[in-house]
């Protein structure tokens, strides 16, 4: 199995400053990321950043970065420019790992890019694991994913899906059967595909949703989901989620 984990790293973010920058444990986060990436199955592990900041503290800690341009709308914008600075074939795989998940399982990595190397049909791949709390399955900022008898996503939503009809019966489970599932913000591409994915339309209940991977699905693509036992470590959105990894790498658990 041969892919390439290619993470995107932008410096702006409205909740946290200087994101990709800030310090877990003496590095800063996109490197923590691409040493958790690098544990993986991956050819090569390669930072795709929009400052030259960012690729700097990449270089200093034995990270390959790639500038790219600023004004990307995405991160998959910026993984599509990557790929050609790269000069990846069409039919390489592609793992897009965000830059704020710092506790990322190396081994969901490889899983989710077999999973696509397993279906010649799917343009893309992701991950899911099953919801165990009625918050979370309420959560508009759960991304909530519904799939057919092969395990190819139907839809994505943040509101909660699967809706049973009649709601929750009286002393009935909170949760519909089987539980529903939460999307994982990990994907797998072929690069032929990410290449040409910033050009497509996007669709009208992307716009709606703002969850971009409902323009693969409404174009016909298909997308593969794997899904995981588990839920993965917590990603780092504000500088609560920070304070919350800063903790557990201090106390070895990460």
């Amino acid at each position: 199995m041969r892919f390439h984990v290619l993470i995107p790293a932008r410096l702006a973010s409205t909740r946290l400053p200087d994101k990709p920058l800030a310090d877990i444990g003496g590095l800063p986060m996109v490197v923590r990321v691409a040493q958790r990436a690098a544990r993986s199955a991956a050819a090569q592990v390669v930072v795709a950043a929009d400052d030259a900041r960012i690729a700097a503290a990449c270089t200093e800690h034995g990270v390959r970065a790639l500038l790219t341009r600023s004004d990307h709308a995405s991160g998959s914008d910026r993984l599509a420019e990557a790929c050609a600075l790269l000069g990846l074939a069409d039919d390489a795989v592609v793992l897009n790992v965000q830059g704020d998940e710092p506790l990322i399982d190396p081994a969901l990595i490889d899983r989710c890019a077999a999973r696509l190397q397993a279906e010649p049909d799917c343009a893309m791949a992701t991950a899911a694991h099953p919801i165990a709390s009625e918050a979370d399955y309420r959560d508009p900022n759960v991304v909530k994913v519904v799939l057919d008898v092969r395990g190819h996503a139907l839809y994505f939503s943040r509101a909660p899906i699967p809706w049973r009809r009649d709601g929750a019966a009286a002393g009935g489970p909170a949760l519909p059967e089987p539980p529903p599932l939460r999307h994982v913000g990990l994907y797998a591409y072929r690069a032929g595909f990410l290449r040409r994915f910033p050009a497509l339309p996007p669709a009208p209940h992307e716009r709606t949703e703002a969850l971009e991977q409902l323009r693969a699905l409404w174009h016909g693509h298909r997308i593969a989901v794997l899904v995981s036992a588990e839920a993965p470590g917590p990603g780092v959105d504000t500088p609560q989620d920070l304070a919350r990894v800063r903790a557990l790498f201090a106390a070895g658990a990460a």
